[in-house]
């Protein structure tokens, strides 16, 4: 009903039959973003998106602003990736590095470097202006938030008698971003609305009821000068703003041609649509048959019938059925259990329902509270984000998923490959959101195309390759500047680790045989070609970087350039590993590319462990001049690779240890979370903790200089300044701590911090072989496992504090282990 009545949402269509004796109801703590004022900086608007379609809303009283996005605006256009005189760079490169010249191979490599990537570019602005009044609202009534259960931004506040009431969500199904405005009291809402853009644009209000906002992206990277002959079509966009107002009470009024003014209406409803002339990474904007307007009236036509109940109900159905996939209760209080069956509720009496506290209050306190549900909060917003930025269908989550401000955002906004663009999807496979990862493999697909020509021309090598930073245009070449950081062609072989873990964790034939393996074949063909005969009979990579990161040669000079750097060799193993069992999986055992890739395994430079007991980070045990340096690259194989494990090497995992601790703690939030999980993955309860702990820095916008890594008052992560993946990487990191799997092995609580989350409960986590595994917990110890599998019949051995028990998994049946997994049920769904 449009005056606030029932909305009928249906069931989920995943469900877990399991039913907990620990917790009698879902959590009863709400899992909201609160503000008690408006947003004063773009961190603290509060976001929201339909993967496509992205908002911040800032909130505000007298004027309101919401920053809009569309995730295909960028500068530029189609580049050419290749670079012809690179192979004679190459070959000089190599022999410095041959030579021991590592500081002159790294001057010299700079001639390997390519363009920069085009930059992720804003929409514009929908600005609401209320009547003076307004400046006078009650300050103690204000409440701002974003409930995660809805995926809604609700603003709420009082001027006079009046309250005023704003609600704000982005549809997928509907592809609509939405916001209702009311007043409790009829005739009392009046306001003007427009829309604008930094880029060049123009609007107009079309018919009475509507605004259409046209603009152009910059065909350059940067703004052309005015009149330069040579400024190429950028990519268009349009806008378009439908308003709608109560039956028989108000008026629209026109102003300017470009503003409409609402006039003492109950409430107002308008819908706001957006589309660009982008037609896929190889068509140059000037080539596009797409008509932006038309699209987005066209959207607006198929909806018009739909009323606010309607398109509310549709996005919850679409939304929830993702986010309810997994719950998650944490509490560090066990005092009340009295009985064996306790419910968790009654041990959560530390947590407030006080609705005055903002969630940057909560953040702030954290150092000294230590609140699990703030903790639950933030992983629960991770999974927000992604199913918000990325959706079947969209552009790639970019460097800051789809929310930006800036037409020169940092670092381009863009797609980066050395470690972020990847952190972004750790979540989307053990936090239950697999679809969330087609955007990238559908990027991955347009990158192997453009890589072909780069592996080709650039290096005389098969295959396709992919370098550290990328765009909407899928730029496959180095980035440019320096080696130490444009010289990395591992990109797209990291990339590729997540096909095979999709995988492993989705049992998804057709997938692995028709997107995995083809993708898997051309990287395996280019690092066949790039590995070259080295040193000690071992194949080795040369030139190689360890990202962003420089050593002291032997002869004292700075250098970033080398040969088989740990992280390099890692990367090959885990590409290598999975293009051999996905053979095994498809039958193709005995093609040529599987027998070469055999052969080259067992001639992999192994990791080594250097003289102070830590990983090597390169070929050779150089000096490091910044130990505490943010990247943990020589770790991959620890996680997210899997050549490094408690079980089967004790002794990488004891030099891994020391690596951290050499290393520390401090860092930006990605890799704060990077070493959250890379903790876990030592089983290392205590310092992964720590590490959570860490994170929960609230970060001043104005001062954020002064900060390393930490969350703004929104609970955006900060570089600073804000990039997403430290988002993501909590969300993986304490799904990590919860459950570890192989396709034959569960870990249940490997890295509980159990004076810390005493009790709780995680529901719809999922686990290799795509197992869904639920879990509750009292006073630190595991108290009950519920286990379904939809799959084929298989074994799984389950751990638990060193104790394993093999148990045979039926499809289509829910297996509850109780107490410390000494009794084992199971019944038919």
């Amino acid at each position: 009903m449009e005056d606030g009545g029932w909305v009928l949402v249906q069931p989920p269509t995943e469900r877990y039959f399991w039913n907990p004796s620990l917790v009698e109801t879902e959590t009863s703590r709400p899992l909201k973003v609160r503000f008690n004022e408006p947003a004063k900086h773009w961190t603290d608007a509060l976001p929201i998106g339909n993967g496509r379609l992205g908002a911040m809303v800032w909130g505000g009283v007298a004027s309101e602003t919401l920053n809009l996005n569309e995730d295909t605006l960028w500068t530029g256009d189609p580049g050419n990736y290749t670079n012809p005189d690179a192979p004679e760079a190459l070959s000089e490169v190599r022999k410095l590095v041959d030579d021991g010249q590592y500081a002159e191979a790294t001057t010299a490599a700079v001639k390997l470097s390519g363009d920069p990537s085009d930059v992720y570019q804003l929409l514009g602005d929908m600005e609401l202006e209320f009547d003076d009044s307004h400046g006078a609202y009650s300050e103690e009534t204000y409440q701002r938030e974003l409930d995660l259960d809805t995926a809604t931004v609700k603003v709420k506040y009082s001027v006079g008698e009046v309250e005023f009431t704003r609600e704000h969500f982005a549809s997928y199904p509907d592809q609509v971003i939405v916001t209702k405005i009311s007043g409790s009291k009829s005739g009392s809402l009046s306001f003007t609305v427009s829309l604008d853009s930094k880029l060049h644009h123009q609007s107009h209000v079309n018919g009475r009821n509507q605004i259409v906002m046209e603009g152009s992206c910059p065909g350059k990277r940067l703004s052309p000068k005015a009149n330069e002959a040579n400024n190429p079509k950028g990519i268009q966009f349009s806008a378009v703003l439908d308003l709608q107002i109560s039956d028989g009470v108000g008026a629209v009024h026109v102003l300017d041609d470009r503003k409409l003014r609402i006039e003492g209406s109950d409430w107002a409803v308008m819908l706001l649509v957006a589309s660009s002339s982008f037609d896929g990474p190889f068509t140059k904007p000037s080539d596009s048959k797409k008509n932006p307007t038309l699209e987005s009236l066209s959207t607006l036509n198929s909806i018009r019938n739909l009323s606010y109940s309607e398109l509310y109900a549709h996005h919850l159905n679409d939304y929830q059925k993702l986010f309810h996939r997994v719950s998650l209760q944490l509490s560090k209080s066990s005092e009340s259990i009295t009985t064996d069956m306790p419910s968790l509720k009654d041990v959560d009496l530390e947590v407030t329902e006080d609705k005055t506290v903002s969630t940057a209050e909560r953040v702030k306190s954290f150092p000294n509270d230590e609140d699990p549900s703030l903790v639950e909060l933030l992983f629960q917003y991770g999974r927000y984000l992604l199913i918000s930025c990325s959706r079947p269908g969209t552009q790639v989550a970019n460097l800051q998923g789809i929310w930006n401000k800036d037409i020169e955002p940092p670092w381009d906004g863009a797609p980066h490959l050395n470690i972020n663009l990847q952190m972004n999807y750790w979540p989307s496979l053990p936090c239950n959101l697999k679809e969330c990862q087609e955007p990238l493999f559908d990027y991955m697909s347009s990158l192997s195309i453009n890589g072909s020509k780069t592996a080709k021309v650039n290096y005389e090598a098969r295959g396709w390759v992919v370098h550290q930073v990328s765009d909407v245009w899928a730029k496959t070449s180095p980035d440019r500047g320096q080696a130490v950081w444009a010289l990395w062609p591992m990109g797209g072989a990291w990339l590729c680790t997540h096909l095979w873990e999709h995988y492993t964790y989705t049992m998804d034939r057709d997938f692995l045989e028709h997107k995995a393996y083809p993708l898997l074949e051309g990287c395996s063909a280019f690092l066949l070609d790039w590995l070259i005969e080295g040193r000690g009979g071992f194949l080795e990579t040369n030139p190689s970087t360890s990202p962003e990161h420089t050593f002291s040669s032997p002869d004292g000079k700075p250098a970033s350039v080398s040969y088989s750097s740990t992280m390099d060799m890692s990367i090959i193993k885990e590409v290598f590993s999975a293009i051999v069992s996905a053979a095994e999986v498809l039958g193709k055992n005995a093609d040529n590319l599987i027998e070469r890739v055999r052969k080259a395994q067992a001639r992999l430079y192994p990791t080594k462990i250097a003289r102070d007991g830590s990983i090597m980070e390169w070929a050779q045990d150089f000096e490091d001049p910044e130990v505490h340096h943010r990247h943990v690259s020589h770790l991959f194989g620890l996680f997210p690779g899997h050549t490094i494990t408690v079980e089967k090497t004790p002794d990488l995992c004891i030099a891994a240890d020391k690596t951290l601790y050499k290393r520390g703690d401090d860092g930006p939030g990605w890799s704060t979370t990077w070493k959250t999980a890379l903790w876990a993955r030592l089983r290392d309860s205590e310092h992964a903790y720590r590490m959570v702990k860490h994170l929960f820095d609230l970060v001043d916008p104005d001062h954020e200089s002064n900060f390393e890594g930490g969350l703004y008052s929104n609970l955006f992560t900060a570089h600073p300044p804000f990039q997403i993946d430290a988002n993501f990487g909590f969300s993986a990191a304490v799904a990590e701590m919860l459950v570890q799997s192989t396709m034959k092995d569960l870990y249940f609580l490997p890295a509980l911090p159990r004076d810390k989350w005493a009790s709780g409960c995680v529901k719809g986590l999922k686990a290799r072989g795509d197992v869904t595994v639920n879990i509750c917990w009292t006073e630190g110890d595991l108290h009950e496992v519920g286990i379904w599998s939809k799959n084929q019949n298989s074994t799984r051995r389950l751990h638990y504090r060193g104790s394993t028990i093999t148990t045979q998994l039926s499809v289509g049946r829910v297996y509850t282990f109780n107490r410390l997994l000494k009794c084992v049920n199971s019944y038919p769904l």
